[in-house]
């Protein structure tokens, strides 16, 4: 197997690392905060203090960054392992599905409620069914709250659909659903401007349908 690089352990960078490590993987990781260590060692993976040294013996480099500038500065700044941009490709498809994800539970859930069923006793049934998802158990609780996650910027999120939605036209695979995330995110851009919220197309939908995503006990 061979020795992976991880650079980037935020939301969702740790716990990728992490399942790596526990898939047999060693795994060498570092981030820009260095408080992120501590973290990157209860996982079992070997903490580097740069993406240099991370990558210095890995066979394979992923990166889970922000956004294009941040990958950018990474690899033209410290490391070239000659990888052809397959760990930003890798992250860019990992965002694509949390986001196609978003939309589509978030568009069950609206039907669900305006049928008459609980949001909260939906969803929970979704976390137990064959639809199950790691977004469903443990990120779309937080919409019942009011929490559009603003962690991630809505400008950077249309950068990154838009970038994923190019290699596949370059590589002619079909497109059409992960086409109506971007679009969806796109227009979530338009109503609320370059703001941070990961969420806010679920805002969007809910705002369309007219009616916000609360449980009857809330």
């Amino acid at each position: 197997m061979p020795q992976i690089a991880f650079v980037g352990l935020g939301r969702m960078g740790l716990p990728m690392c992490a399942a790596l490590v526990s898939a047999g993987y060693q795994v060498t990781a570092t981030d820009k905060r260095a408080e992120a260590e501590q973290a990157a060692v209860a996982c079992g993976a070997i903490w580097q203090d740069t993406p240099a040294q991370a990558a210095a013996a890995a066979g394979v480099l992923i990166t889970m960054l922000p956004g294009p500038r941040e990958v950018q500065a990474v690899m033209l700044g410290e490391v070239h392992t000659g990888g052809h941009g397959t760990g930003y490709t890798a992250k860019l498809l990992v965002n694509l599905l949390w986001f196609g994800q978003a939309i589509a539970t978030a568009e069950a859930l609206l039907l669900g409620q305006r049928a008459g069923i609980d949001p909260a006793v939906l969803e929970h049934a979704l976390a137990g069914s064959s639809a199950a998802s790691a977004f469903i158990r443990r990120d779309m609780g937080l919409v019942f709250q009011g929490d559009y996650m603003t962690s991630f910027g809505l400008d950077m999120i249309c950068e990154e659909l838009e970038a994923v939605t190019a290699l596949a036209g370059d590589y002619h695979v079909p497109w059409e659903l992960s086409d109506l995330v971007r679009r969806t995110y796109r227009r979530a851009l338009a109503r609320y401007g370059p703001v941070d919220g990961e969420l806010l197309a679920v805002a969007l939908l809910e705002e369309e349908a007219g009616h916000k995503l609360c449980p009857r006990n809330s």
